[in-house]
């Protein structure tokens, strides 16, 4: 959430907008019979919403739900660590770019300080959530902490996922020539550490995984530009406002708030949500260079 467009003066959504609790748990329940399994919040930053360990015991209490997760900056992990835990949350995804303070500052572009991000992520560890890391490389800003993130990562048993820099919304600038190829990264670790590709755990997994060959943590690639993965996406976003989105590059949703506060059965619902996923024929990430259409914000759909 970028500080020169959500400033002091950036006018939010009304409360009203917003889908309550309550809502997001009837779609949510309605969803599992569906092949709904797993469950993540993310943002914007998901740590801001009041009472978000609330939500997660609420999501933790529907039978059929596996998996719970939480993608966040950080900066306020620390805080809510222990309550999110015992709210029934089964692991973090933290997005760290940078090691150093300078080029994480610049990357992050909020003011937020890479050690608050790191004391939040020791706070997961110490109540048991596992932690995974992202990192979105972009060449000539952050590419030079691809060695120095895996350092980290290693010694504080850390999974690492590096992310090859994409086209997200309209508003990052992003140029072809500043994606940092998934090969391209993998042939830098592998110059200082041994690494033993393991299998995927799941069709749809986004992420291509290597073990270190002395065992400890994980370290994936997530190469949307240069290997799409359009045919095996599994997800399903919803919008804190109540839109569902078949893909992260879309320009818009599907409106379904107005039908959770409608006089709609849950079978009427349940139907609706079940045309939007059968209809859909997102693949952006193999049309990029062909294809040029408008996509909302990271900040506004989340990764």
């Amino acid at each position: 959430m970028p500080v020169e467009v959500f400033g002091p003066g950036y006018a939010f959504l009304p409360k009203d907008d917003l889908l309550s609790f309550e809502e997001v748990i009837r779609l949510v329940g309605l969803l599992v019979p569906l092949g709904v399994e797993k469950i993540r919040l993310t943002g914007g930053e998901p740590l801001l919403r009041r009472g978000l360990e609330d939500l997660v015991a609420m999501i933790a209490a529907i039978h059929g739900v596996k998996d719970i997760a939480i993608t966040t900056n950080g900066v306020l992990l620390a805080h809510h660590a222990e309550a999110l835990a015992l709210a029934g949350l089964n692991r973090v995804t933290v997005s760290l770019d940078a090691i150093d303070p300078l080029i994480f500052s610049k990357m992050n572009g909020t003011g937020a300080k890479v050690e608050r991000v790191l004391a939040g992520i020791q706070a997961a560890q110490t109540f048991g959530l596992p932690v995974k890391v992202n990192a979105v490389i972009q060449r000539g800003v952050n590419d030079g902490e691809i060695l120095p993130l895996a350092r980290w990562a290693k010694s504080s048993g850390v999974d690492l996922r590096y992310i090859e820099y994409m086209d997200v919304g309209e508003t990052n600038g992003w140029a072809m020539a500043e994606v940092v190829s998934g090969e391209e990264i993998l042939n830098r670790l592998a110059e200082e550490f041994p690494l033993v590709p393991r299998a995927p755990a799941y069709r749809g997994e986004v992420a291509a995984y290597w073990r270190h060959a002395d065992g400890g943590n994980e370290m994936g690639l997530i190469r949307s530009v240069t290997q799409p993965f359009c045919r095996d996406c599994q997800r399903l976003r919803l919008s804190a406002d109540g839109k569902i989105f078949t893909c992260l590059f879309a320009a818009d949703g599907f409106d379904l708030r107005g039908i959770l506060r409608g006089d709609f059965s849950d079978e009427s619902l349940k139907e609706v949500v079940r045309n939007v996923w059968q209809s859909r024929v997102d693949r952006y990430s193999e049309e990029r260079g062909i294809v040029a259409r408008p996509k909302a914000e990271m900040s506004y759909l989340g990764g």
